[in-house]
């Protein structure tokens, strides 16, 4: 049986500190430490409220809009940095093997990020994902769900060390990102499950976003 998620987030994360320069290190954290401190995680679009509406497109350029999921059922909904953090990766394939599951639910899954629609079709190529990856260049729709922050200054300059090129990732040079969240939102447009963490080594489980999409199924019956 294949880790659960928290498992290989945290084994990334070990390796991860062992490589990284313990002055980086020591930059990264406190950045954390100061966005978790802001309370933004908290403030955002939370479980009863209704999920804003979007309209996005997809790695085809099609448009995807939140309405039109709705009218099929629930919609997993899960924002991520970028197809360069290996976080988010290890999220995208943990939910992407959960997707006969979320779909046998009645719902409809589709990850939201910053990057360019080329860069979401190389992400989407890359980790093999059959649903939908939604570009949000600007951030437009993860900052009405209370979501975006900025890169501090001293953290942009250990990202570009990494190799890192988030303006050439998002198509602009706001170096904005959003803190990595997962909804379920029910038919009604209501969230029903949200996970939300500052720590971007840290994501919802899919155990429970099953779980969640579970307790939506007497709506569904009905």
């Amino acid at each position: 049986m294949a880790a659960d998620l928290a498992a290989q987030l945290k084994r990334q994360n070990d390796d991860a500190r062992e490589r990284i320069p313990a002055e980086s290190l020591t930059i990264m954290d406190a950045a954390t430490a100061r966005l978790d401190a802001s309370g933004l995680a908290e403030s955002g679009v939370g479980v009863g409220d209704r999920a804003p509406g979007f309209e996005l497109p997809d790695a085809s350029g099609a448009t995807v809009s939140l309405s039109s999921l709705l009218e099929r059922g629930p919609v997993v909904l899960a924002f991520y940095r970028g197809g360069w953090c290996p976080y988010c990766s290890l999220e995208l394939r943990a939910l992407q093997a959960r997707l006969p599951e979320i779909a046998a639910a009645g719902a409809t899954l589709v990850a939201v990020s910053p990057q360019t629609p080329d860069n979401s079709l190389s992400t989407a190529e890359r980790l093999e994902l059959e649903f939908p990856v939604l570009s949000d260049v600007g951030n437009v729709v993860a900052r009405s769900f209370g979501l975006v922050f900025t890169l501090p200054e001293d953290l942009r300059e250990v990202y570009t060390g990494f190799g890192l090129d988030l303006p050439a990732a998002n198509g602009d040079d706001s170096f904005e990102l959003p803190i990595p969240a997962t909804y379920v939102i029910a038919a009604s447009g209501e969230v029903a499950w949200r996970f939300a963490d500052p720590d971007y080594t840290r994501r919802g489980e899919p155990d429970d976003v099953i779980d969640a999409l579970g307790s939506l199924q007497p709506a569904i019956a009905s």
